[in-house]
C-alpha cells in the first residue's frame, strides 16, 4: 500500500517507520492554491459529514467485539485493555546501568526500524485476545510476555530470556495500572495490591513479586501506580485474586491448548489460519474516536497518522481474511471502511483522525467483492442492506467523475472541499496516480494530467478491471435484496465498460494493455494489473490462455521463483526494487489468483498459490515479520526500509493458498 506515497503527499521531509520521504510539493501547490503557511482554526477536518447512522445488527457486532480484554491500545502490543471501561494495564523495562545509560522501553511497537528500537517477534495472538504471546529484544534484553483470560480475570507473565546484557546490572520489569482515553475511573495504590474502579465496577490486580522483591521508589516517567522488580525471573500480574507463577502458567497452557487445538483442527490450511490469526489478533485495535473495533494496517503506521488510518483497499481485504475465523472482525473492517465514506459520495484513499480524508482521490474499488464474499460466507442479509447504498454511491461516483473518452482513469479533484491543507498533492497528476493505490508504478511515468478534467488521460485496464467487477457483484447484491431496478443499472454499465475495455486488447502483444490517450499509443509496459481482466470476466477463454501462457508463465517477465513482480523483469525499472517498481505485493497476488480462478488452467493457478505461499513463509517462519512488500529478486521484505514489518496484506500470499485448498477440498 502506500503510505510511501500516501505521505509522499506531504511537503516535506517525513520519518515514518524509519522511511524518510523527501518531497518537494511547490508545484502542486501553485497548481492547488495550498499554503505552506496556512494554519486551521481547530484539528479538525470542518465541513466533513458524519458516518451514517449504525444499524442495530451492526451495533451488536461493535458491542460483541469490544468486551473483556485483549491489545487494544494503538501504542503498544505490551499493553493488555479491558472493554468497555479502558482499564490499561502496561508492562514496560527499565535498563539499569551503573553509569550513564539508563533507559525505559514503555511502550512496543511490531517492526519499528529506528536506530536502537525494541525488536518484537510475535507470536500466537487469538481472535478474541484470550491467548497472546510475544517476544522482545531490547538493549541487550531478551523477554517474553504471555497473556491469557483466566474465566474473565486476566493474568500476564513476562518471562526472562538468556541474553547478552550490556550492563552489569539486571532490568527492571515495570506494570503500571490507568485508564485510557479519558474514561472515568480511579486507580489506588494498596499495600499489597493496585485497585481500579471504573464503569464496570473494582478490579483488583495482584503481582507475584513480594514486597521485599518491588522497586518501591523507582524514577520512572509515569504518574500512576505500579509494581516493579528485578528481572531476574518470571515475574506476573493477575486480575481478581492473588496467583502465584504456576497458577499462571497453568492459566496459560490451557489457552494455549485450546488455540493450539483450533489451529490443528483446520488440518493442512493450520499454518496458514495461524498466519492470518496472529496478524490480525496483532493489528486490530479499538478506536477510541468512533468507538469501534477496527484493523489499521499496522500499528507504526497508525500511530503514525495520530491514532489509526484507514485505507480504503488495504481495509477491505483485512475483512476477506478476518473471514476465515471471526465474521464479526470482518463485517466490522468492511462496515467501517465504508463509513468513512466522503460527502462527494465515494471511499478515501485514507481517513484518520479528526475527520481529515483524503476529499480529492479514492482507492481500487474492491469494496463490492469482497461484501458480497463475506455475505456467500455467512448468508447475513442485514450485512448486504447495510453495505449495499455506500457501495452503490461510490460506484455511480467512479462513471460520474472518473470517465474520460469512454475509459476510466485515476484522478484527484483538486477543488474538493473540505480540503486537507497538509497534502499538497491533491488536484495534481501526483494525487491522481496516488488513487491507484500504485503510488510510484513505473506504468504512469508517462502519464497526463488533465487540468479540467481532474483525471489522467489514461485508459487503465486494472481500474476499469475491478470496476467491472465491482458492478458485477453489486447487481448480484441488487438482486437478493429485491432491486430490479439497481441490479439493471449495474448490468448495464458493466457491459459499456466491458464493451469499452475490449478495445484494450492488442492482439499481437497478447495481452490488455493501458493507453495513454494523450497520444492516442498503447502502453507496453506490463503489471500484474494487465491479468485483471481475468477477475472482470472480461477477457474470453482464448484471450486468458495467451496471457496465461506468453506472459505470466514467462520467466522473462512474470515467472520465477518468486512470484508476481509489481512491474514486467523485463522493464528497466522492475531492478529498481523500489515499493511499486518491481516489488511483490500481496494484494496483486490475490487479484491476480481470483482471475485465475475463472479460467481453465488448475495447474497454473495451483504453482501460482503455491508460489505465494512459499514467498511468504520465508519471513513468517524465521522473523514473524508479514510484509508490505517483498524483494522479487531475493523473496526478502526486510532489504528495504520501505516494507512495513507488520503490515496485514502482507498475509494475502499466504491467503491465496488458503483458497487453493479449500478450493480444491484437502
Amino acid at each position: 500500500m502506500q503510505l510511501f506515497s500516501k505521505t509522499r503527499a506531504i511537503s516535506a521531509a517525513l520519518l515514518l517507520a524509519g522511511l524518510l520521504i523527501v518531497v518537494s510539493a511547490l508545484s502542486a501547490q501553485a497548481q492547488t492554491g495550498a499554503s505552506a503557511s496556512a494554519v486551521a482554526p481547530s484539528r479538525l477536518a470542518a465541513g466533513g459529514k458524519d458516518a451514517a447512522a449504525a444499524s442495530a445488527a451492526y451495533r451488536a457486532v461493535q458491542q460483541r467485539l469490544a468486551q473483556g480484554w485483549n491489545t487494544w491500545d494503538v501504542h503498544s502490543v505490551a499493553t493488555q485493555v479491558l472493554l468497555p471501561d479502558g482499564l490499561a494495564i502496561h508492562v514496560g523495562l527499565k535498563h539499569n546501568s551503573a553509569l550513564n545509560g539508563d533507559a525505559f522501553l514503555k511502550d512496543a511497537l511490531i517492526g519499528r526500524m529506528d536506530a536502537g528500537a525494541e525488536q518484537v517477534t510475535p507470536g500466537a495472538h487469538s481472535w478474541d485476545g484470550r491467548y497472546t504471546e510475544l517476544k522482545i529484544a531490547w538493549r541487550g534484553h531478551n523477554w517474553r510476555i504471555q497473556s491469557a483470560r483466566d474465566g474473565n480475570d486476566l493474568v500476564v507473565l513476562a518471562s526472562p530470556l538468556p541474553s547478552t546484557p550490556v550492563s552489569a546490572l539486571p532490568p527492571t520489569i515495570v506494570f503500571s495500572v490507568d485508564f485510557l482515553w479519558n474514561r472515568p475511573g480511579t486507580v489506588l495504590k494498596r499495600e499489597d495490591s493496585i485497585e481500579e474502579r471504573g464503569a464496570s465496577g473494582t478490579v483488583p490486580v495482584y503481582c507475584t513479586c513480594t514486597k521485599e522483591q518491588q522497586s518501591q521508589y523507582i524514577a520512572l516517567p509515569m504518574g500512576g501506580p505500579y509494581f516493579a522488580a528485578d528481572f531476574t525471573a518470571p515475574v506476573g500480574v493477575s486480575t481478581g485474586k492473588r496467583r502465584s507463577v504456576e497458577e499462571m502458567e497453568a492459566a496459560i497452557a490451557r489457552q494455549k491448548a485450546a488455540y493450539e487445538q483450533s489451529i490443528a483442527a483446520a488440518g493442512k490450511n493450520g499454518p496458514i489460519v495461524d498466519a492470518i490469526e496472529t496478524t490480525l489478533g496483532w493489528d486490530t485495535i479499538y478506536e477510541p474516536e468512533k468507538s469501534r473495533v477496527v484493523s489499521p494496517v499496522s500499528r507504526v503506521w497508525s500511530v503514525g497518522w495520530g491514532g489509526y488510518v484507514i485505507f480504503d483497499w488495504d481495509t477491505f481485504f483485512a475483512a476477506t481474511m478476518a473471514g476465515i475465523g471471526d465474521h464479526d472482525l470482518a463485517y466490522a473492517d468492511a462496515i467501517e471502511t465504508l463509513r468513512e465514506e466522503t460527502p462527494q459520495g465515494f471511499v478515501p484513499n485514507y481517513a484518520r483522525p479528526g475527520g481529515w480524508k483524503s476529499f480529492d482521490r479514492s482507492e481500487p474499488p474492491v469494496g463490492a467483492i469482497t461484501v458480497l464474499g463475506l455475505y456467500k460466507q455467512f448468508h447475513e442479509r442485514w450485512f448486504l442492506e447495510d453495505a449495499f447504498q455506500p457501495l452503490m454511491r461510490w460506484n455511480r461516483w467512479w462513471d460520474e467523475h472518473r470517465q474520460i473518452q469512454g475509459y476510466l482513469a485515476w484522478g484527484s479533484d483538486g477543488d474538493s472541499n473540505p480540503a486537507n491543507l497538509d497534502d499538497g498533492t491533491r488536484g495534481t497528476r501526483a494525487g491522481a496516480i496516488l488513487e491507484s493505490g500504485l503510488d510510484n508504478s513505473p506504468m504512469y511515468d508517462a502519464t497526463t494530467y488533465n487540468q479540467q478534467s481532474h483525471v489522467l488521460e489514461y485508459a487503465d485496464v486494472g481500474l476499469m478491471s475491478l470496476y467491472i467487477a465491482d458492478c458485477d457483484a453489486l447487481a448480484e447484491m441488487a438482486e437478493t435484496l429485491g432491486k430490479p431496478a439497481e441490479a439493471k443499472e449495474l448490468k448495464d454499465r458493466a457491459a459499456r465498460f466491458r464493451s469499452k475495455l475490449a478495445t484494450l486488447w492488442d492482439e499481437r502483444a497478447g495481452i490488455f494493455l493501458n493507453k495513454d490517450l494523450h497520444t492516442g499509443q498503447f502502453n507496453t509496459r506490463l503489471s500484474p494489473t494487465n491479468f485483471y481482466p481475468m477477475l472482470a470476466h472480461a477477457a474470453t477463454p482464448e484471450q486468458a490462455r495467451a496471457m496465461i501462457e506468453k506472459h505470466l508463465l514467462n520467466p522473462q517477465e512474470f515467472w520465477g521463483e518468486w512470484v508476481i513482480p509489481s512491474i514486467a523483469r523485463n522493464d528497466p525499472a522492475f531492478h529498481d526494487q523500489d515499493y511499486w517498481r518491481g516489488r511483490i505485493w500481496g494484494p496483486m497476488n490475490y487479484l491476480v489468483y481470483l482471475g485465475l480462478r475463472n479460467c481453465n488452467d488448475e495447474k497454473t493457478r495451483g504453482e501460482f498459490a503455491q508460489k505465494s505461499y512459499a514467498l511468504f513463509l520465508k519471513e513468517w517462519t524465521e522473523k514473524g515479520h508479514v510484509h508490505e512488500n517483498y524483494n522479487a529478486m531475493l523473496g526478502v521484505g526486510d532489504d528495504v526500509q520501505s516494507s512495513d514489518r507488520f503490515y496485514h496484506w502482507g498475509a494475502l500470499l499466504g491467503y491465496v493458498e488458503y483458497l487453493e485448498q479449500a478450493r480444491a477440498g484437502k
